[in-house]
C-alpha cells in the first residue's frame, strides 16, 4: 500500500495508513498468517517459467455455475500468478487450462504441486498427449519456501475475491477472477521488491 500511494500521492504517513487499515471492515476480516519458523535454503532460478507450482483453492461452499475450484499457477522466480476457475479436479480439465497458458508463455521445465507426485505426473502425461513437444518433469518433494509462497498467494486470492464480491454486491467469483489476477500481479511483492508484472515484463502494468 505504501508503494502504491507513493506513486500517486505525497505526505501519506505510516500512521495514516495504519489508521485506515484499522478502520477498514474488509481488512479486519482477513486472518493473519503466523510465521512458521525459519525458511530453508531458497530454490534459485534465473529465468521466467523455469520452475512453476500449481495448487487448488477449494470454492465448493461458493459453487456457482458449476465452478467449484480455482487453479492457482505461480511462477517461482517472478511470483506471477495465473488463476483459472475449474468445475472439478479432473486431470483433463487442469491440463487443458495449463495448455492454454503454455502455448502463450511456454512450458516450465519443472512443475510442482503439494497434491503429490502421482497427481503431477498424471497432469504431465495428459499434457504430453495433447502436445507431444512439451517436456516437463516433476519437481522435488514438498519445499517449505515455495509451498509457503503459494499458500500465501492462495490466502491473498481468497481475501481479494471476498472484497471484490462485497464491493460489487456479486457472488459470481469466476467473473471476478481475471480482475483479481491482474490486481495480484501488479501489486508490490515484498520478496522480490517489485510487482510480479514488473519482474515478468520489465515495466509497470497500465490501468
Amino acid at each position: 500500500m505504501d508503494s502504491e500511494l507513493k506513486s500517486n500521492y505525497c505526505n501519506i504517513t505510516n500512521e495514516t495508513i495504519m489508521a485506515y487499515l484499522n478502520l477498514c471492515t474488509h481488512c479486519q476480516k482477513k486472518s493473519s498468517n503466523p510465521k512458521r519458523g525459519l525458511l530453508s535454503k531458497p530454490i534459485l532460478h534465473s529465468t521466467f517459467n523455469s520452475r512453476a507450482r500449481i495448487d487448488l483453492i477449494d470454492m465448493q461452499s461458493q459453487n456457482i455455475n458449476g465452478f467449484r475450484l480455482i487453479l492457482n499457477y505461480q511462477d517461482h522466480l517472478t511470483k506471477f500468478v495465473f488463476l483459472r476457475a475449474l468445475t472439478s479436479k479432473r486431470v483433463e480439465e487442469i491440463a487443458h487450462n495449463l495448455l492454454d497458458m503454455y502455448t502463450t508463455f511456454g512450458a516450465p521445465a519443472i512443475l510442482q504441486s503439494n497434491n503429490g507426485r502421482a497427481f503431477v505426473n498424471s497432469i504431465i502425461n495428459e499434457l504430453h498427449s495433447m502436445w507431444s513437444d512439451v517436456k516437463i518433469v516433476h519437481g522435488k518433494p514438498r519445499h517449505n519456501q515455495s509451498q509457503g509462497s503459494v499458500e500465501r498467494a492462495n490466502h491473498d486470492v481468497e481475501d481479494m475475491l471476498a472484497t471484490w464480491m462485497a464491493q460489487n454486491v456479486c457472488k459470481d467469483w469466476p467473473s471476478g477472477l481475471k480482475f483479481i489476477q491482474f490486481q495480484k500481479n501488479r501489486a508490490l511483492h515484498s520478496g522480490i521488491g517489485r510487482s510480479p508484472y514488473e519482474a515478468t515484463f520489465g515495466c509497470k502494468a497500465r490501468v
